[in-house]
């Protein structure tokens, strides 16, 4: 197959069959420098056009690495460029298929000013159109900021390269030592959502676009739904690794970034048919088998906190409900974790706080403390709050609350472990129990696990029609 049939098969994979019709087919380099005149580039290296998924329209782009390596010129750029102009006019999602060997240096400032105007309309159609990006082969340089300022990224597993800096160019690294420009390397930082092979990107790629509205403007994404509302999941305190399998429709689950901050859960789910983001503390992962293959503690991490809040924020910009499940005691305590753990958890709050979107959480386990807070407590939006009766709720653990407002009846006492004890389980009824919680409205009704799918189900429908008023202002600051 040649890299042209190649560059056009990736978007036929992803479009509807027949669907697909090209823009600007005949484009093609008009830069002289360097005798490139003499040299054929159909195209201009990529082809541009639009179709649709499962009947919504979509534009897309596929670099042909054929044509002058698929290097990125004035031209090539400027139907890039062309392309996000029509499809936010149309309201329309874009995918990017990369790969490319850089920048085109015949062509020099022509290059680098229409690549300039690639980077100002994807960032002028953020958050008014999806963006998703598929790498393929090389995306190296500026193209690694231009597949981050689109919202997912996905990479082949075996064959791409996403790099800023090569890995033989950074200090005291070579290639066959660290691979940091791998699909795995980058899924790892977080600054990949999805890899897999190309038949499993182009059936991502369409699951995701069926599953976001086509722009903000459109609302809610609703589909039939076979699944019974009043489904009874009869094992999900067994579940809490990945609750949300059990809570979504037919169990569908479109998990992104699952490689990286693995304590912390993010991906889309379908509540009664309609598209929900998901977010959750994460204690375990289970291999295939069954058996727990890794172990986390219940905190919230920086990697986690970045995660979920741009996250949220992507949810927020499209009008997507967003859900969580919590079980958080408190922060990562490390040095490490020390220099960044302030920011990201701001981070966090103020995109709950932000978001106005419907908002339902599940306190499924521990909720201590500032950690507690900023996983879409009440007290910063939260529409409705639910929470499983084993649950616990407090400034912290009862044993270490103890600890420190009974000090010194602990250390006059004859038999310490049974003081603690004592202290703690007074405390915990006083001020941890979920019944307490509840009491005092931080909580609206107390549910039991198996209950739970028909109490997110009724909270989304009750929350439905949502709006609210917020201040004007042209945007935050965190």
């Amino acid at each position: 197959m040649s890299n042209t049939t190649q560059a056009l098969s990736r978007i036929e994979a992803i479009l509807d069959d027949s669907s697909f019709v090209e823009i600007g087919a005949r484009v093609t380099a008009r830069a002289t420098d360097f005798n490139m005149q003499e040299k054929k580039a159909p195209s201009d290296g990529v082809i541009t056009g639009y179709g649709v998924v499962n009947g919504n329209l979509v534009y897309v782009y596929s670099q042909d690495a054929s044509v002058l390596g698929g290097t990125i010129g004035e031209m090539h750029a400027k139907k890039i460029a062309s392309l996000y102009e029509k499809a936010m006019k149309m309201g329309a999602p874009v995918v990017g298929l990369i790969d490319c060997a850089g920048l085109r240096l015949q062509e020099a400032t022509d290059a680098l000013n229409g690549f300039g105007e690639i980077y100002k309309n994807m960032s002028l159609a953020s958050g008014i159109i999806p963006q998703i990006t598929a790498v393929y082969g090389e995306c190296g340089g500026g193209l690694a900021v231009l597949a981050e300022l689109s919202d997912f990224v996905f990479v082949e597993e075996k064959k791409a390269k996403l790099f800023v800096n090569s890995p033989n160019a950074l200090d005291g690294n070579y290639e066959s030592k660290l691979d940091t420009s791998s699909a795995k390397f980058m899924a790892e930082a977080g600054v990949v959502d999805f890899v897999g092979d190309e038949e499993t990107i182009a059936n991502g790629v369409r699951q995701l676009v069926s599953m976001l509205p086509s722009n903000n403007a459109e609302g809610t994404v609703c589909t039939d739904n076979q699944d019974d509302l009043n489904r009874v999941c009869q094992d999900m305190e067994a579940e809490i690794a990945d609750p949300a399998l059990a809570l979504s429709d037919d169990g569908v689950f479109v998990e992104a970034k699952a490689e990286y901050a693995k304590e912390m859960v993010t991906g889309f789910i379908l509540v009664d048919g309609v598209t929900v983001g998901a977010v959750a503390n994460r204690t375990a992962l289970y291999d295939e088998n069954g058996e727990k293959a890794e172990e986390f503690a219940p905190v919230l991490t920086t990697a986690g906190a970045y995660k979920a809040a741009e996250f949220v924020t992507f949810c927020n910009a499209f009008e997507i409900p967003v859900l969580t499940l919590t079980n958080v005691k408190g922060f990562e305590a490390t040095v490490k974790s020390e220099r960044t753990i302030a920011k990201a958890a701001a981070k966090l709050v103020y995109a709950f706080s932000n978001a106005d979107v419907p908002k339902v959480n599940i306190i499924t386990g521990e909720a201590y403390g500032s950690a507690y807070v900023a996983m879409n407590s009440k007290s910063i939006g939260a529409d409705m709050v639910y929470a499983w009766p084993q649950a616990s709720i407090g400034m912290m653990d009862a044993s270490l609350a103890a600890k420190i407002m009974y000090a010194d009846d602990i250390a006059a006492s004859k038999d310490v472990t049974s003081t603690i004890n004592e202290k703690a389980a007074e405390y915990a009824a006083l001020q941890s129990s979920v019944d307490q919680a509840a009491a005092r409205g931080y909580v609206d009704t107390i549910i039991n696990p198996e209950d739970t799918r028909k109490y997110v189900v009724a909270a989304f429908e009750m929350l439905f029609d949502k709006r609210e008023v917020r201040a004007d202002k042209k945007h935050g600051t965190v």
